[in-house]
């Protein structure tokens, strides 16, 4: 990665602490700081511009797969940024970038502001945990942090598939093997299928995103490996129901028997501008998996999931509303920042007043 154009860029973006940087023809290089867009002063970048920085970045197997579907996600290392995802698309017929920061350490899980449940979860020998969420909601941070937690206490064998690798962790007590999609493996599928051949106790899917991704997961989490996913979903009952209309007629009934007995926890997550707008403030909702949660799961009452994450916060449970709600009376969100993203905004005015 040697374009001095992109180098300047990135160093730039480094100093300004950003957690993205977007390449858009017509307009300067912009950088995304504590989830506001804050535009370079630099001139606008060029269509030639951005030809330039893909044709430096890409290989040619990369290129080719650009050129077939308009879209692609890569890693990439920089001398001073560190590790970055690329994710390059099309418009008007040209590739135009977007950079996300990963990182060179895992943070806390106090500084990462999730709950102390998911390391229960994480704990776990086998069975099924999903983070989901928006995209930008912090779901690979919450991934990796579990996956380090595991290596930092386990004696086994973790494999990811991530597309890309953001990530790169160190075998502590476990050994990690981490395969990329287009460099080490053909897609997630095929690698889904193969790695319960290569002896995993842990399996890492980057992304549950069809028919054949959700079932070999869930046959794998049945089978004894514990599956740590993710899933763009914005609450935990939309992922559940995401999961199970992916399937149809007596394949549905099987999935949901399944779901119903592997399912571990899911936390769906989101990140919000701080009260004081200098960082980003994680919320979530959080479901673990008791008996009462299969239940309505097996009998495919999943609209009635909230009343049991209510009844359920002795056990780590948690909604969304609850969590937004706390989140302003620590002062850490503002009261509006609250209510726009509540699911059920009268409940925290009510609570409120």
């Amino acid at each position: 990665m040697t374009n001095e154009i992109l180098d300047r860029f990135l160093a730039a973006a480094n100093e300004f602490d950003a957690s993205d940087l977007h390449l858009v023809a017509g307009v300067p290089p912009a950088f995304r700081v504590n989830g506001e867009i804050i535009l370079a002063e630099e001139d606008a970048l060029s269509e030639a511009d951005l030809n330039a920085i893909a044709e430096s970045l890409l290989n040619e197997q990369q290129r080719k797969k650009f050129e077939q579907e308009w879209e692609l996600c890569i890693s990439l290392l920089h001398r001073t940024a560190g590790r970055i995802r690329a994710t390059f698309y099309r418009r008007n017929g040209h590739p135009e970038m977007s950079f996300r920061f990963c990182g060179d350490r895992i943070a806390t899980r106090e500084d990462l502001g999730l709950p102390e449940k998911i390391d229960d979860l994480a704990r776990r020998p086998n069975g099924l945990v999903l983070v989901t969420g928006p995209t930008g909601a912090g779901k690979t941070t919450t991934l990796n942090y579990m996956v380090d937690l595991i290596n930092s206490e386990r004696r086994c064998k973790i494999v990811t598939i991530e597309d890309p690798i953001e990530f790169v962790h160190a075998n502590k007590r476990a050994i990690v093997v981490q395969q990329e999609v287009l460099t080490d493996v053909r897609s997630f599928n095929r690698a889904l299928i193969h790695v319960l051949r290569q002896d995993p106790d842990v399996i890492v899917v980057g992304e549950m995103r069809d028919y054949e991704a959700i079932s070999t997961a869930l046959t794998a989490a049945e089978t004894g490996h514990l599956v740590l996913a993710t899933m763009h979903s914005p609450s935990v009952s939309h992922a559940l129901e995401r999961i199970v209309g992916v399937f149809e007629g007596s394949s549905q009934r099987q999935i949901v028997l399944q779901l119903a007995n592997a399912l571990q926890g899911i936390v769906a997550q989101e990140l919000l501008p701080a009260a004081d707008r200098t960082r980003r403030v994680l919320a979530y909702e959080l479901i673990v998996a008791n008996g009462a949660v299969r239940n309505l799961i097996r009998e495919n009452q999943i609209h009635q999931l909230e009343n049991t994450i209510q009844t359920g916060r002795k056990e780590g449970m948690t909604l969304m509303d609850n969590c937004l709600y706390d989140l302003y009376c620590k002062c850490q969100i503002t009261y509006d920042t609250a209510l726009s993203r509540a699911r059920h905004p009268d409940q925290i005015i009510r609570k409120k007043n």
